[in-house]
């Protein structure tokens, strides 16, 4: 027999923001299920240094910050469930998610707190020295190479804030990009050429990522000219990949607004088009991308499902 388990608020992602929504729901008393999906903890699993997290004065690891909120929202009465969404039903209230077992989620209300994945390029290397040296965040990571030589790897608006942003902390930046031209915004390129901290590689792209020293980290990126195929190395303390980022929403095509996949909310809220479907976190914002700022809007959405309950329950008195 198939599984079901029912509840009044049910989270789906359990990053920051699902984490944080059910502590919200859980001291509201919405005994809130949590499904967890395929990355519980969601990125900041793969994150080693957490330096700009608030109320740690100390560096901290990514893995034990998100098995402490995990800890606090079950301590309140929070449920996770280990399991993988492939279906999801919003056409009525209680919304019923299925997942890759069978079990069925049955909620009044949901939270979509699924986040995003930055694109990687899926050379050798990347994924040995991610945290040594390779990142897809600058601003989660630049700190950590003060005065140090970093490249920047992509050639759009993310790759062109990424390298303007190091110039922070590094004073030789250099951005990679495989074509002749970038595809940011003009008003970004113009700060990129006229900053004397960042040099630009034309018409080059990364073969491979390369480690050495002692502790292992990366020490270089090996590049193989687009035009001529000619190889070339380029010796560098750390590599941001700054290609974009795709939102986890795939369960959600044609069933709710989108824009460049992330979804669309009602604009200062965690809102969607779909009464009672909520949204936070990286699912929905495509430009902050932080943990802390999913984090409150974990607590957005909570508030917001709390509020939108207590509506439909009054509506539900007044008409009996």
């Amino acid at each position: 027999m198939t599984a079901t388990h029912s509840t009044r608020m049910l989270i789906l992602g359990s990053g920051p923001a699902g984490l944080s929504a059910a502590i919200y729901a859980a001291r509201a008393g919405m005994a809130p299920i949590v499904v967890q999906g395929m990355q519980p903890g969601g990125q900041l699993t793969i994150t080693t240094d957490v330096e700009n997290y608030p109320g740690f004065r100390d560096v901290i690891q990514g893995p034990w910050l998100m098995e402490q909120m995990q800890a606090q929202a079950e301590h309140v009465g929070a449920q996770m469930m280990y399991d993988q969404i492939v279906s999801v039903d919003l056409s009525q209230r209680p919304f019923r998610l299925t997942g890759d077992g069978g079990t069925v989620y049955s909620g009044d209300v949901l939270v979509i707190a699924t986040g995003a994945q930055a694109k990687w390029l899926g050379v050798e290397g990347e994924e040995a020295l991610g945290g040594k040296g390779v990142s897809a965040c600058a601003t989660c990571d630049g700190f950590f190479y003060r005065g140090k030589k970093v490249v920047v790897i992509g050639g759009g608006n993310t790759a062109v804030e990424e390298a303007l942003y190091l110039t922070n902390h590094s004073h030789d930046v250099t951005l990679i990009h495989r074509g002749d031209s970038l595809r940011a915004e003009k008003i970004l390129q113009e700060r990129l050429f006229a900053n004397p901290k960042i040099s630009v590689v034309w018409n080059k792209r990364v073969e491979r990522f390369v480690g050495g020293g002692d502790p292992a980290g990366l020490v270089g990126v090996d590049l193989i000219d687009t035009v001529s195929g000619d190889k070339s190395h380029i010796a560098t303390d750390g590599a941001f990949v700054a290609i974009g980022h795709k939102p986890s929403t795939e369960l959600f095509e044609g069933l709710l607004p989108m824009d460049e996949g992330y979804l669309v909310v009602e604009k200062g809220t965690t809102r969607t088009a779909v009464p009672g479907v909520f949204a936070a976190g990286d699912v929905t914002d495509k430009i902050y991308r932080q943990a802390v700022t999913a984090a409150g809007m974990g607590c957005m959405s909570a508030l917001d499902a709390e509020k939108f309950l207590a509506e439909a329950d009054y509506e539900a008195l007044a008409a009996e």
